[in-house]
């Protein structure tokens, strides 16, 4: 049995998941990044034998767009698969079935779902630090109750995810990175690791708006904390989710 990760996580918290989730199913496990534009997802296949977990962060309770697309190019060959949503402590809403059918239509065979916290990517006060020892405990039991089932072989025929068809309409989040001249040394991280291609490797202190999905990877991996946002905006947006965001959610399993 060989057990893989399957993320879309800019700023690391759906990878630290998905991770805590995966070693409580196998010793060692192999990794594929779809936050990395370079590769070629076609070119990526699996078998029934295989065990995957494909966690995505959740954006206005959807899966990102740019996860959607790169998860339709796998091959899921009949693989078991663990369904991950990952959210700041707001809401995942229709994020797990909209990644539940997406496997379906290429060949993955959810067995089970999870829900799971992690930090704000954006209001980084909202369930800041996590996952934290507390969530790693609660993955931990979902992972050994999944693995019985596994091993039970009492596999459902169709995986009963929460979430409405059709999905919640999602605009995108208009807070887009900026730069601060003064500090860019033009290094051209960002550039490199943006996922969509959003800043010129050529020009790094630029950002494509039309293209941003605001996933704010550029700001978390800038060494010089030269990419910022509105802090006007950013203002107004803590103060809104801090509002609906009080108190400790819960991770949760589906099976």
């Amino acid at each position: 049995m060989t057990v893989f990760t399957i993320t879309f996580s800019p700023t690391g918290g759906t990878k630290k998941c998905a991770d805590l989730l995966a070693t409580g199913l196998a010793p060692t496990h192999t990794h594929i990044d779809l936050t990395d534009r370079t590769i070629n997802p076609s070119s990526i296949a699996f078998s029934a034998d295989d065990i995957c977990i494909v966690a995505v962060p959740a954006y206005g309770g959807r899966v990102p767009g740019t996860a959607i697309s790169r998860l339709r190019q796998l091959r899921g060959g009949g693989a078991r698969t663990l369904l991950m949503a990952v959210y700041g402590n707001r809401a995942f809403e229709d994020t797990l079935l909209e990644l539940r059918d997406t496997l379906d239509a290429v060949g993955f065979r959810p067995v089970a779902a999870i829900a799971a916290l992690a930090e704000h990517s954006i209001v980084r006060q909202i369930a800041a630090g996590q996952p934290d020892q507390i969530d790693a405990t609660q993955l931990a039991d979902f992972s050994a109750t999944i693995r019985e089932r596994l091993e039970s072989g009492e596999i459902p025929q169709s995986l009963a995810v929460p979430g409405h068809f059709p999905y919640r309409e999602f605009g995108g989040i208009p807070l887009k990175p900026q730069t601060n001249l003064s500090t860019c040394n033009g290094c051209g991280k960002c550039a490199s690791l943006c996922p969509v291609g959003a800043i010129p490797l050529d020009k790094p202190t630029e950002t494509d708006v039309a293209v941003c999905i605001s996933c704010m990877r550029c700001i978390g991996v800038c060494p010089n904390t030269a990419r910022f946002l509105n802090p006007d905006m950013l203002a107004g947006l803590s103060q809104k989710l801090l509002a609906a965001c009080g108190g400790r959610k819960q991770n949760e399993l589906f099976l």
